[in-house]
């Protein structure tokens, strides 16, 4: 971290302060929020930050100077909380930021305790490196990445700190229920420039109506973040390729999406685990030769898994789906719009394989919409030459009576109800099923005859067999 005689930038220097060199010297290059002369990070952090990148872009001036000349820097976050009043604005390569923790607390639990239970929790907030974004324009991020130009800004990375929105608000239910609305304008991070290898890792993003927006990627890493509790989690938007959501703790709020995706190619989603209430678990809008492998889904709602616009060439394998019920009282009344007949995994394109993968449902039949409707798992709405090989579909019946337990235990409540399912009853259920619209798929080992539903006259069948009669385990 600089001493604090070290050059500042002029814009904001005390007085006798000279501009730095033009060349970075080794050693020069690393920042402490904390001692930063030119500000208060408790008061203003993101103040700070944009007069450290400031310096940076001052001392770091020669593009070719020994083979080298600008190798950016690293900003620390030490454990602490931090009000962010001024946007961040980010328009160098190869910056780092990172805390000393993500220090994700659930805030929904937190809002939904009533005031006499929390005199008695430890902690009520979240914690680390918390960054609390307190822009007075909404609609701001709190980072944001914008360089146009060439080449695309790279390989800036944001690392282990939290960046909490703190509130959400009642835009459309007139006063009432305002932090169940995961609405407040607020962004965690959003890069709007295309740009190169950038990495995410170790973030905790919370009470955010957008926690992570990126634009234009390539080559970009997502990986073992805690990104919950947001309006949406992950955007991928406009277009992209090469990049990578891995290992990851995600959950969304039922207006939006926990992974989304359009016009990206060559990407991989894998080994993450995404909670309820997302309105889906990973919406992928024209995306091609991708991959969805190896994860967790869990959700209260249809609409779990999206190829649409003409997603095509994609991989779906190996992942566990469970859709079941919203076992909370203070989130009953809440949920993404759809019924059941639009499926768990939804297919509008072409030549996708979704190959064994294990998709579990467990309702009450009065919870399935609409009345009388028999519930898809798999539904191929449009395209043509999609392989839905050996899945294995396992629908339940699960108990209608409404939980008990107090807000604050939302925990023991959803774990409750995970582990509910012993020997329930069989739930009818349409494995899979084509639409007129949809010809020349084939269907493998994913359903009995009586399961999937399509014309076999312009599709390919073989079913999955079936005990016989009378026989039980």
């Amino acid at each position: 971290m600089p001493d604090k005689t070290q050059d500042a930038p002029s814009a904001q220097a005390p007085d006798g302060w000279m501009p730095g060199p033009a060349r970075a010297e080794p050693g020069q290059n690393s920042y402490d929020v904390t001692r930063w002369p030119g500000g208060d990070a408790s008061e203003d952090i993101g103040a700070v930050i944009n007069a450290i990148i400031a310096d940076i872009k001052t001392r770091q001036q020669a593009r070719d100077a020994g083979d080298g000349g600008k190798p950016g820097g690293v900003i620390f976050i030490p454990p602490g909380d931090y009000r962010l009043r001024t946007q961040v604005v980010i328009d160098i390569s190869y910056l780092r930021i990172v805390g000393a923790g993500h220090g994700f607390t659930s805030s929904s639990i937190r809002f939904n305790t009533p005031p006499e239970e929390l005199s008695n929790w430890h902690e009520i907030w979240p914690g680390g490196s918390r960054i609390v974004v307190d822009l007075a324009a909404r609609e701001e991020a709190a980072f944001l990445v914008r360089r146009e130009g060439n080449p695309r800004i790279s390989s800036v990375e944001f690392a282990d700190f939290c960046i909490d929105g703190l509130h959400f608000e009642a835009r459309e239910t007139g006063g009432a229920d305002a932090e169940n609305s995961y609405l407040n304008g607020k962004t965690g991070i959003h890069v709007v420039s295309a740009n190169d290898s950038f990495r995410i890792t170790g973030m905790g993003l919370i009470y955010l109506e957008h926690g992570l927006k990126i634009d234009d990627a390539d080559a970009l890493s997502v990986d073992n973040n805690f990104i919950a509790e947001c309006g949406n989690c992950i955007e991928l938007r406009g277009m992209g390729q090469a990049s990578r959501i891995a290992n990851n703790l995600i959950g969304a709020g039922y207006r939006g999406h926990s992974i989304y995706a359009e016009n990206h190619g060559g990407l991989l989603i894998s080994g993450n685990n995404v909670f309820p209430r997302g309105k889906s678990s990973v919406h992928l809008s024209g995306v091609v030769r991708s991959s969805v492998t190896s994860n967790r889904f869990h959700s209260f709602y249809p609409g779990m898994l999206v190829l649409s616009d003409g997603a095509s060439e994609n991989l779906v394998s190996a992942n566990h789906f469970l859709r079941d019920r919203e076992p909370w009282a203070p989130m009953l009344g809440y949920d993404n719009g759809l019924d059941d007949l639009f499926g768990l995994v939804r297919i509008e394109g072409s030549n996708n394989s979704i190959i064994a993968n294990h998709i579990s449902q467990s309702l009450p039949p009065e919870a399935i919409t609409p009345d009388g409707a028999t519930s898809i798992a798999i539904r191929v709405a449009t395209g043509a030459g999609n392989y839905i090989a050996n899945n294995n579909v396992v629908g339940t019946v699960a108990g209608s009576s409404s939980d008990e337990a107090p807000n604050s235990a939302c925990f023991a409540t959803q774990v409750g109800a995970l582990l509910s399912a012993g020997d329930a009853a069989p739930l009818d259920m349409r494995t899979v099923l084509i639409d007129e619209a949809s010809a020349g798929n084939t269907v493998l080992f994913s359903g009995s005859d009586a399961e999937v539903e399509m014309d076999r006259s312009r599709n390919a069948f073989f079913a999955t067999p079936v005990p016989a009669a009378g026989v039980t385990p």
